[in-house]
């Protein structure tokens, strides 16, 4: 048995590659026995001797994902219209691709100038990638998310844009940089807020100090108007259409700044939203009376379970929430960064009453998104304050606004169980409760979100509740041969902005599964790596395993306070392994000081491109796993910066991360990648803590103080003035 105090374990047993039912006793003898060994069990420990050895029960009900995935539902629906993507030739011999998918940070842009380039037999530098205005001929081939991109691209390439193909060029597979990499480190690339509109004025929102109060009046409008710079005031109107307007009074000014001070300075009457008295202890109590109680287990049998608990967690990418919006009386045009451009026009034209090709938007590249912006109220907000105040508008979220009155990931409650008998896992068992994930943002297309989002005002509502059911089970997978394995999730209605955080689902309940795995292992006197080894149903999810507890020296000798944690994960048909190292001698300020990830996409595009990612996946998982999350009181978010938001800094990176990009899977199709990166990494520093601390680990994030002065709700912090030296 491992010794948590020293996170030492024996070196991992070597596996086998055939089917575990080649390797142990017929499946169908122990289906027979078990019931009389259970019986046994209970007369007088009359059980069979521990070393009896049955088969290890393969995964039943078989895994929804095995057969289909999101991934596979986003490439299927998006293959129609890949011939109207548009490609064009350009004077100087280049070729331009409009990109119909939302470039936010996560390199699809590149990759799908690398496939494109290898399509028409050119040099990378002969491609030059745009972003796709909002064109619904595409229909469903404009949305971005599930981890779905590059596949249905990679999927679609040979049907993009109707020119020939020409001889290969072999550009997929090599290292290469992204292509807006020099424009963002010299800040030549455009945002949203970087959009040259005329006359489209800075404008900054008063938001409740509940999530979702409602407007009442505004009592010194005039105190406010005469402020200086101050062009107009305006209540956000309140619309139900398929995504709900969110509250606020916006103002409008000549600078940020002013409109800031502005804001600060307005005096409004606000009902309570919903949830007002909420807090997070309110929130998980519903959580956890929502879900129902385990059946006791056979007699004689071994069970390892625990509950957890998972504050909401924010998206928080480093441009918050902004748009711009010109409406006139016959016209609209938008700039915004989104996910989902499509049912974007669609909403705004039918809010505006204006005929579909009245409304023009252009998506713009953003600077993170993390699902965030499958959601368009930043633009709604804009359309609404454009209209009333008669101006373009250029609206810009604080980032207290993007944490408090934003969208996060839900609030979740889990319970596992895991059950085992003469030596071997006959059960997994896992029920989560979370805050109804909102889906209204349907497939990226009116009809759909429209049907989703009936009937209108309801936090909950039957097409939501389907659509999360959905995801949830093309999503979430486990990697393992655990018998009869059951995954069920409970959406509770209440009236919180949700919204798909990246691996909203899969995260923490693969997680929670990879500690319960080690926790298995302890129980059954194994080492993790070799129970893991065991028990894996496939072939790639056992090659990363092997990577990456040879490349990371697994179970060698750590001083006290440190320990190795593992973690295995698969997701849209992508495989991936971790090992971390973790400081936990100051138990209030854990430090991950080593990773090595293991990454099987299929076919590698772009090797840059991968390490970037699960580097990316790595931190976030330090951040939610050890210190970042939301403190809900008082029906209100009390984090409202970076500073009291503890997203991990470069200072808790670990220097020594090493990656590991498996070679191409003959006859595999393109894995997913966005969403992959988190849950082995989040897997394997929660182990890690369990090994070096001796504790287990229930409530995430680990360390989760109040240990800032809140911002007043309803205000914005005071703005920091850094005097221009002379």
């Amino acid at each position: 048995m491992e010794h948590p105090e020293s996170g030492a374990g024996p070196t991992p047993a070597p596996s086998h590659d055939e089917p575990p039912g080649m390797r142990r006793r017929d499946l169908l003898g122990y289906a027979a026995s078990a019931p009389l060994i259970s019986a046994a069990a209970g007369l007088g420990g009359l059980a069979a001797p521990s070393s009896a050895r049955a088969a290890i029960l393969p995964m039943t009900p078989p895994d929804t994902t095995d057969l289909v995935d999101i991934g596979d539902a986003v490439t299927v629906t998006a293959l129609p219209t890949m011939p109207l993507v548009k490609v064009s030739k350009l004077a100087d011999g280049r070729v331009r691709l409009e990109l119909p998918r939302f470039e936010s940070g996560q390199g699809i842009a590149t990759a799908a100038a690398m496939m494109l380039a290898d399509k028409l037999g050119l040099p990378l530098n002969a491609i030059e990638v745009g972003s796709a205005d909002a064109s619904p001929e595409l229909m469903y081939n404009q949305l971005t998310g599930g981890s779905s991109s590059v596949r249905s691209l990679h999927a679609g390439m040979p049907l993009i844009g109707g020119l020939a193909a020409g001889s290969a060029s072999a550009v997929v597979g090599q290292r290469v940089t992204r292509l807006d990499a020099l424009d963002i480190v010299t800040g030549r690339k455009k945002f949203t807020l970087d959009q040259a509109v005329p006359d489209a004025k800075p404008t900054m929102v008063c938001r409740p100090p509940t999530i979702n109060g409602q407007f009442v009046r505004i009592n010194n409008t005039t105190a406010v108007m005469g402020m200086p710079g101050v062009l107009g005031i305006a209540p956000i109107p309140a619309t139900n259409g398929i995504v709900p307007t969110p509250p606020g009074v916006a103002v409008m000014a000549e600078t940020f700044g002013q409109a800031w001070a502005a804001v600060n300075a307005l005096d409004v009457t606000w009902t309570a939203g919903a949830v007002a008295g909420e807090s997070n202890a309110s929130i998980q109590q519903k959580l956890k009376s929502a879900l129902l109680p385990f059946l006791l287990p056979p007699l004689g049998a071994l069970t390892v379970e625990g509950e957890f608990e998972f504050a909401a967690v924010s998206h928080c990418p480093m441009e918050t929430e902004c748009a711009i919006a010109d409406v006139r009386a016959d016209r609209a045009e938008i700039w915004s960064g989104l996910q989902s451009p499509i049912v974007t026009q669609q909403a705004v034209a039918a809010d505006l009453g204006l005929p579909l090709d009245k409304v023009k938007v252009h998506a713009v590249p953003s600077g993170g998104s993390f699902g965030r912006r499958l959601f368009w109220d930043a633009t709604l907000q804009a359309v609404q304050i454009s209209k009333a105040l008669g101006r373009p508008c250029r609206l810009m979220y604080h980032r207290t606004d993007d944490m408090r009155h934003g969208r996060v990931r839900p609030p979740m409650f889990h319970r596992a169980r895991a059950t085992m008998l003469l030596g071997q896992v006959i059960s997994f068992e896992q029920r989560i409760a979370g805050v109804r994930l909102d889906t209204r943002h349907g497939f990226g297309e009116m009809l759909g979100a429209a049907a989703i989002a009936l009937p209108n005002g309801f936090p909950q509502t039957v097409g939501n509740f389907a659509i999360e059911q959905v995801m949830f089970k093309t999503m979430v997978s486990s990697p393992y041969n655990f018998g009869v394995t059951t995954k069920l999730l409970t959406p509770v209605a209440m009236d919180i902005n949700t919204c798909s955080y990246r691996s909203v689902h899969i995260q923490p309940s693969r997680m929670v599964e990879e500690i319960l795995v080690d926790e298995m292992g302890r129980a059954l006197h194994k080492d993790p790596v070799a129970f893991r080894l065991e028990y894996l149903r496939l072939p790639r999810a056992r090659a990363v395993l092997k990577a990456v507890a040879e490349a990371a020296q697994w179970g060698k000798a750590m001083p006290a306070g440190f320990a190795q944690g593992v973690g295995v994960h698969q997701e849209s048909k992508s495989f991936t392994a971790c090992i971390v190292e973790l400081d936990a001698r100051v138990p209030t300020d854990l430090k991950v000081t080593r990773a090595t990830i293991a990454i099987d996409v299929g076919t590698p595009i772009n090797p840059s491109g991968i390490e970037a990612q699960m580097q990316g996946g790595l931190c976030e998982s330090i951040s939610i796993v050890l210190t970042a999350g939301l403190h809900i009181q008082n029906g209100l978010p009390l984090e409202g910066s970076y500073s009291q938001y503890h997203f991990a800094r470069m200072k808790n990176y670990p220097k020594d991360v090493k990656v590991i990009i498996m070679p191409p899977t003959s006859g595999e199709a393109i894995g997913g990648l966005g969403e992959v990166g988190l849950s082995a990494s989040s897997g394997a520093i929660a182990n890690a803590y369990a090994r070096a601390t001796g504790k287990k680990p229930r409530s995430f994030p680990l360390n989760f103080p109040v240990d800032f002065t809140p911002i007043p709700p309803g205000k914005l912090p005071t703005p920091v003035v850094v005097p221009v030296p002379h």
